[in-house]
C-alpha cells in the first residue's frame, strides 16, 4: 500500500495526540495508564520534526519524530489497525538520507514488536538503559 508521508500541521495535532496516547496505553502494558496524557504528545514532541503517514484514504495511520540535531528518532507511533502494513517502514524510508544516514532511537525492552520491527530494518543495539517506563536499548542504523 502506498502512503503519503508528509510534514504535520496544526490541525494534525488533535489525531497525533489520540494515537499517541491510546498506542502507548495499548503497548506499555506493564505501566500505569494514568500516566499518560493527550497532552505529550505537544509536550513530547517540541522542537522535533513531525511527519505523518496518511492512507490513502487521508487518515492518518501513524507519525514519527525527529531530534535533528543529533538524528535521533525519538517517536514512531502506527495506530494499531495499520501495524504490520508498511506504515512504520514508509515513516523510516522518508528520512532524510536514508538509509545513508546514521539514526538512533531507544526502544524498551518490554516492547518486542517494536524491537523486531527495528531489528528487520537494519537496526543494531549501541547501548541501553531505564528510564521512567522501563530498560530501554538505543538501537542505532548504520549504513553500511
Amino acid at each position: 500500500m502506498n502512503y503519503t508521508v508528509r510534514n504535520s500541521r496544526p490541525s494534525d495535532n488533535g489525531q497525533l495526540g489520540d494515537i499517541y496516547l491510546n498506542e502507548r496505553r495499548q503497548t506499555f502494558t506493564w505501566v500505569d495508564p494514568g500516566k499518560f496524557s493527550h497532552e505529550d504528545f505537544l509536550a513530547h514532541s517540541q522542537g522535533e520534526i513531525v511527519w505523518v503517514a496518511e492512507a490513502p484514504d487521508g487518515e492518518i495511520a501513524g507519525f514519527m519524530t525527529l531530534w535533528a540535531a543529533d538524528d535521533f528518532i525519538h517517536m514512531l507511533y502506527i495506530r494499531k489497525e495499520w501495524q504490520g502494513r508498511g506504515v512504520g517502514t514508509a515513516l523510516l524510508t522518508a528520512l532524510p538520507e536514508w538509509p545513508r544516514r546514521k539514526y538512533r532511537l531507544k526502544c524498551l525492552i518490554n516492547n518486542r514488536n517494536a524491537k523486531t520491527f527495528y531489528a528487520g530494518r537494519g537496526f543494531v543495539v549501541t547501548g541501553g538503559g531505564t528510564s521512567a517506563e522501563g530498560d530501554y536499548e538505543e538501537l542505532s542504523f548504520i549504513p553500511a
